[in-house]
């Protein structure tokens, strides 16, 4: 591993201290401090800790305080929940959750609730059986269930409060997300878009249950809870039912752009922002034109659904970069003027800053190696595809930069008001692809498209880069020989924890990325790391460990490493994955010797 320097590190922090003036939290505070009540930690998204106990000079003594094993080896891409002194996990499928004590040594278990999500559900998860997490409000946890269910659970007991029935396993819908709670309404969406299904996102009453409002991401305008307070910033998104459109006819039914990444709230403009992902089938040559509301992202407000603007990363998606990514909302001057922004590193390879209020695109510039797109076209906000990189029927296209994953899939970046940087794991593969024609059957695969992925420019598969969203520029970049799957945490000690796809845990310099402590978990890291106060008063980082995801898929589903396109052509890119870590599910909680 080692730090790349972009420019003068001493400019960039006085640039960066002319700016903290107008970075400002549009965060809701959290319930305690120290607690960590959603995966993103607040509803900015910045994964930010306020908590400096564990700093750059005493990182170095962190030790294992417990551990605690889910009983599921499965990939573990969840975030420990943190409310008082009870920690809750839920596990990939069978998607149990867990209550450990945290005013007890050792973090003894208080209850589980096991929701028995249906068996067949496994069938239809494309990219493993993976949960994002649970989220808490006032008293209830909630988590979401493979097999279509959003389920209210009672904090203190365990005790299930509802169930509501959201997806269809028959279709190919299943739910993978981590729900989030704004203004008392539960917010879900679906996965499924490598089955055909229809995307969505609903709110459902967090007392009842009952579903308050769904809109689709494909379909006609009254589907879209498109009204007339629809005001995107681009022509290319402004007209009538375009969701219907600019497809093919009928198309749009079973047109993907499902819901299954992270969803960010701004109190003050009052407004969720969230990414649809990518159209069905992949093979583009069979649905001609833009295929809205997919691979882009909306605005809406909570309380109706209603529409307010919505931007396409990708027309007429070519390469599976699903725009399911987080978008951190910061405060930051653009052109020596104070903006309102959403910061996005998206998948197409660009990183965004747009207008909050608009939608509209300030910057984008590519944070990873990029050659399927040449540059987004800042006034009509248009990606500019390359046309040597277009898939064709009948021909191999070969060294599509980046990959279907994207520069970065779903695993979270991280945002330090300190440093005024955003932290960013993610990915480096092209791939070789060849499109073919293929039907729709419900609830199997509708993909058309073989793949295969290998390492990117330099050799490395793996990156976490830093990145100035003033300076528009990278301030510093590790390399990791393995793609990195796991979220980012910053926090107030200067420090940027990550995990490793070979089981590593590190903790970075915030500042100059330099490595200054890792531990060896049992196995691969895809999970989303986070720090709390425990009820000693005591700072704590934890993380789960166990390898999978569509990265890992090699590992937990036991795939033939000589079979190049096996998992969507994953493999290829990681026929090693098995000779450097083994499945697991433990959770690591660290802290500093008392």
């Amino acid at each position: 591993m080692r730090a790349r320097f972009a420019g003068s590190f001493v400019l960039v922090v006085a640039l960066l201290c002319v700016a903290c003036a107008a970075w400002g939290s549009t965060s809701a505070p959290q319930a305690v401090d120290g607690d960590w009540t959603m995966p993103a930690g607040d509803y900015a998204s910045t994964r930010f800790s306020p908590l400096a106990q564990i700093n750059r000079n005493n990182v170095r003594q962190l030790k294992v305080v417990f551990t605690f094993s889910t009983g599921v080896d499965r990939g573990q891409e969840a975030a420990p929940i943190v409310v008082g002194d009870t920690m809750y996990i839920v596990t990939p499928f069978p998607n149990i959750l867990y209550a450990l004590d945290l005013s007890k040594p050792g973090a003894p278990l208080k209850w589980k609730y096991e929701p028995h999500p249906e068996p067949a559900a496994q069938g239809v998860a494309c990219c493993d059986v993976v949960n994002r997490g649970a989220v808490y409000w006032r008293g209830k946890i909630f988590i979401n269930t493979l097999d279509g269910n959003t389920i209210g659970v009672d904090a203190n007991t365990g005790k299930q409060l509802w169930k509501t029935k959201l997806g269809d396993i028959n279709k190919g819908e299943s739910i993978t997300m981590a729900p989030l709670v704004v203004k008392g309404k539960v917010l879900v969406g679906n996965s499924g878009g490598e089955f055909g299904v229809r995307g969505w996102i609903a709110a459902l009453d967090a007392d009842t249950g009952k579903v308050m409002w769904k809109a689709f991401n494909t379909g006609p305008d009254k589907d879209v809870l498109i009204g007339p307070g629809f005001k995107p910033f681009y022509p290319s998104d402004q007209g009538s039912d375009l969701g219907v459109n600019t497809w093919p006819a009928e198309a749009w039914k079973i047109g993907g752009g499902a819901v299954w990444g992270w969803i960010s709230y701004d109190p003050q403009l009052d407004l969720i922002y969230y990414g649809t992902a990518n159209p069905g089938p992949w093979n583009a040559d069979q649905r001609p034109g833009d295929n809205k509301w997919t691979s882009g992202m909306f605005a809406r407000d909570p309380d109706t659904g209603q529409a307010r603007w919505y931007y396409q990363f990708s027309p007429h998606d070519l390469y599976d970069y699903d725009a399911i990514n987080e978008s951190v909302l910061l405060d930051l001057p653009v052109n020596g003027v104070r903006r309102r922004v959403l910061v996005r590193a998206e998948r197409n390879g660009f990183f965004y800053v747009m207008d909050r209020a608009t939608g509209q695109v300030l910057s984008a510039d590519p944070y990873g190696y990029v050659n399927s797109i040449l540059s987004i076209d800042l006034k009509s906000g248009r990606a500019i595809y390359n046309p040597a990189k277009q898939p064709k029927a009948g021909r191999v296209t070969r060294h599509v930069c980046p990959a279907s994953p994207g520069a970065k899939d779903w695993n979270p970046s991280a945002f330090s008001p300190r440093t005024g940087l955003v932290y960013i794991p993610h990915i480096n593969l092209c791939m070789d692809e060849q499109p073919s024609e293929v039907n729709y059957i419900a609830g199997t695969p509708y993909v058309g498209m073989d793949e295969r992925m290998y390492a990117g420019p330099g050799g490395n598969r793996g990156v976490v880069t830093a990145w100035n969203p003033v300076l528009r520029k990278a301030v510093w970049e590790i390399k990791e020989d393995l793609p990195v799957w796991s979220g980012a945490l910053a926090t107030a000690g200067d420090l940027v924890f990550y995990g490793t796809m070979d089981g590593w845990f590190k903790a970075v310099d915030a500042r100059t990325g330099s490595l200054i402590w890792k531990f060896k978990t049992a196995s691969g890291i895809i999970g989303q790391p986070v720090s709390y106060r425990g009820p000693d008063g005591h700072q704590y980082i934890a993380v789960l460990s166990g390898v999978g995801g569509w990265a890992g898929a090699i590992v937990v589903n036991n795939l033939d490493p000589r079979d190049a396109t096996g998992a969507s052509g994953f493999v290829n890119a990681t026929r090693d994955l098995k000779e450097k870590t083994v499945p697991g599910g433990t959770l690591y909680v660290f802290a500093l010797p008392n």
